[in-house]
């Protein structure tokens, strides 16, 4: 029944105004001069001629209501005076047009309309019977009229409603394009970055100990092939996300401060010593964080073997109070500032971009520049756990609660 009744009012709305209010035109004419004809007394042409001359300004109705309703109203007053026997007893012409004006019209146009037939029917009707038909007539007419008024407004409002929370949504959808985007760019920069600045510095490296030092050599081509086979496992993992919808991607876990130490053994085989310690005792941390805290401190290795040119990296990686803190510093060539510039003005590149927007993800925050007095690199980030994360409130050196895990080559700096 609903869908006959949608399909009904969609032919309705598709009909031609004009046509309807041809038709309309055409019903208030015959009804005029029905009431005529019928009125018992022969009356000359000239009245017919006026009875449809109340309907003839009707298909103007849209484009001017107030106009219509005067010119129909006139010539309802001449025949109301010289043949008012003939005048029909619902005069259609009359509702047509005060619905029309209630509907269309300006508001001043509207209410003073509804004033002056008000007093025109009272005035104007021979019989109190009369003027109370009258009255109803009109004044419902008028009613209904704004009413329809009132239900095209809304509709109009929840039309725009609509419309708004179609550019929303669009615009939220947008959104969440561009920040996955991001989020894939990161994991694929941090992957790549990393794995192929490691390749790369152990391809150069190869030639040259090869046949000075044989095992060596070899152990700089086993840590290409790790390099590339660990790439291959985690590009794989962010690729999952792009496979065809419906398709369930292949998520591996997401890296955890856990495998901190293979990422710092397998910096260390391109010859540089990494110091690394990372709190034992954090508990249980949230995915996103350790997620968060494995890529900053990938990112900050791999900046460093890539462009420091150091001997040493010192990470540091321990809950301090309600957040992770990540430290990681490097004793290499630094980062030159103008004389104008402090060290809290340096932006970097792509990758500390990603860090601080890794940082931002977990409600912390990033910074990167020169270390002290202007020497090496330093990246530290605060990441929040939140709030029912398990474990202690302090590390060693920050509340003197129990040790932490250090783990490293060549024992602590200047060991």
């Amino acid at each position: 029944m609903t869908g006959r009744l949608a399909r009904w009012r969609a032919r309705v709305t598709e009909v031609d105004p004009h046509v309807v209010d041809g038709l309309l035109a055409a019903g208030s004419a015959a009804v005029s001069l029905w009431s005529v004809y019928y009125d018992g007394t022969a009356w000359a042409w000239w009245v017919y001629l006026l009875a449809l001359g109340t309907a003839l300004p009707l298909p103007w109705r849209r484009r001017a209501p107030v106009t219509v309703l005067a010119l129909s109203g006139g010539v309802s007053v001449v025949i109301s005076v010289l043949a008012h026997s003939a005048m029909p007893q619902l005069p259609l012409y009359a509702v047509i047009a005060l619905y029309t004006v209630a509907d269309r019209a300006r508001d001043r146009e509207r209410w003073t309309v509804l004033a002056v037939t008000v007093v025109a029917n009272v005035v104007g009707t021979r019989s109190p019977n009369g003027a109370l038909f009258s009255l109803l007539t009109s004044v419902g007419a008028f009613v209904f009229g704004c009413l329809v008024r009132e239900l095209r407004r809304l509709a109009a409002v929840e039309a725009e409603r609509a419309r708004e929370a179609g550019r929303r949504a669009a615009s939220d959808a947008a959104r969440a394009v561009a920040e996955e985007r991001a989020r894939i760019a990161r994991e694929m920069h941090d992957i790549l970055a990393h794995a192929v600045s490691l390749m790369v510095i152990q391809a150069e490296a190869g030639p040259v100990v090869v046949r000075a030092d044989p095992e060596r050599a070899i152990k700089a081509f086993d840590t290409i092939a790790d390099s590339g086979r660990d790439a291959m496992v985690q590009l794989r993992r962010v690729l999952g996300v792009l496979k065809a919808e419906g398709a369930g991607p292949e998520l591996a876990p997401q890296p955890r401060l856990a495998e901190l130490p293979a990422l710092a053994e397998r910096v260390r085989r391109t010859g540089v010593r990494v110091e690394l310690e990372v709190d034992d005792r954090t508990g249980a941390l949230p995915a996103a964080v350790e997620a968060a805290g494995y890529r900053i401190v990938q990112e900050a290795l791999t900046n460093t073997v890539k462009h420091a040119e150091a001997t040493r990296i010192e990470v540091r990686v321990v809950r301090e109070g309600a957040e992770l803190a990540v430290l990681v510093s490097d004793n290499g060539r630094g980062v030159r500032l103008r004389p104008d510039r402090v060290a809290s003005d340096f932006s970097g590149g792509r990758g500390l971009v990603g860090i601080r927007e890794r940082a931002a993800a977990c409600g912390g925050r990033a910074e990167a520049g020169p270390g002290p007095n202007g020497r090496g690199f330093l990246v530290s980030a605060r990441l929040p756990l939140g709030d029912g994360v398990d474990g202690v409130d302090g590390v060693d050196g920050v509340d003197g609660r129990g040790p932490v895990d250090r783990v490293g080559t060549g024992g602590r700096a200047g060991g």
